[in-house]
């Protein structure tokens, strides 16, 4: 059985269902920060390149276009619900793309890719050094590792503001390990250059990205979506009615001061992380 057996009865069960429906409100999010993470990671024509974590396929598709028909792309997730979202809309895009469900920290690689890229899929190994070390595999001699991770929790205001405004309507909240899989597990950037080395990468370095998380055109598209994705939607799925009505409310207030000519936009704070092999 697979150490992160956990994670992937999480992400099959109903929260992988929900972020299969979610791919539209998650990608719009995202998008200054994949806008910055595509160039970092720089694939090109021709490439083989291996997307780690690749959720409903979005960056996928991107990579499949920018490596062209002389390139090749795969893809892995541990979620069949995300899987099977990706794998329609690479076909409706037109783009010939190998989907796997697998995990990636055991598959049996072999050493062919250019880049292993991920998009904040690298966060949720049980064991991270020993899944670097088998996703170092994949790459050729020379081949380049690029991915963006959160950040600290207090810096990313899009999740912790309205976290810390609904704090007193949530059921209580157990105290998580910094260094759990989980979003936020790569936090501390000494730390993650250290577990990259010890698992083989050379000239391992994490250079901040400060940016905005576009959380809905209008207000209320922001806080649906801070009720669906992120740290409050976990501690608010199972508030009552009212509450939630409560935290609804006590949310809107917080992101109406992040109005932009982009719709709703709270400052997000990553790591855009690159190696070797």
């Amino acid at each position: 059985m697979s150490d992160n057996q956990q994670q992937i009865e999480y992400w099959n069960g109903a929260p992988g269902e929900r972020w299969a429906g979610l791919f539209e409100t998650t990608e719009r999010s995202m998008t200054f920060i994949t806008s910055a993470l595509m160039p970092f990671a720089g694939a090109k024509p021709g490439e083989h390149v291996l997307d780690i974590g690749c959720g409903c396929g979005s960056t996928t598709i991107e990579l499949a276009k920018v490596v062209g028909g002389t390139g090749a792309v795969v893809a892995v997730d541990v979620s069949q619900p995300m899987l099977n979202v990706a794998r329609e809309r690479a076909k409706q895009a037109g783009v010939q793309i190998q989907f796997l469900e697998a995990d990636a920290s055991i598959f049996p690689f072999n050493p062919e890719f250019a880049l292993v890229f991920s998009r904040f899929g690298v966060m949720f190994f049980a064991d991270p050094e020993s899944a670097f070390a088998n996703i170092r595999k994949a790459l050729r001699p020379g081949g380049r590792l690029a991915f963006v991770c959160w950040r600290a929790l207090l810096e990313n205001v899009w999740a912790a503001g309205p976290l810390a405004a609904a704090r007193d309507l949530l059921p209580p909240q157990e105290a998580v390990d910094p260094y759990a899989p989980g979003p936020f597990a790569f936090a501390d950037s000494s730390r993650l250059l250290a577990i990259l080395g010890r698992a083989g990468f050379q000239k391992a370095r994490a250079d901040a990205l400060d940016t905005l998380m576009r959380m809905g055109v209008t207000l209320d598209d922001a806080v649906l979506a801070s009720l669906s994705i992120g740290p409050l939607s976990r501690a608010a799925s199972e508030v009552d009615e009212l509450s939630r009505a409560r935290i609804y409310e006590r949310v809107r207030e917080v992101l109406a001061a992040f109005k932009t000519p982009a719709g709703i936009a709270p400052p997000a704070a990553c790591w855009l992380v690159s190696a070797q092999a």
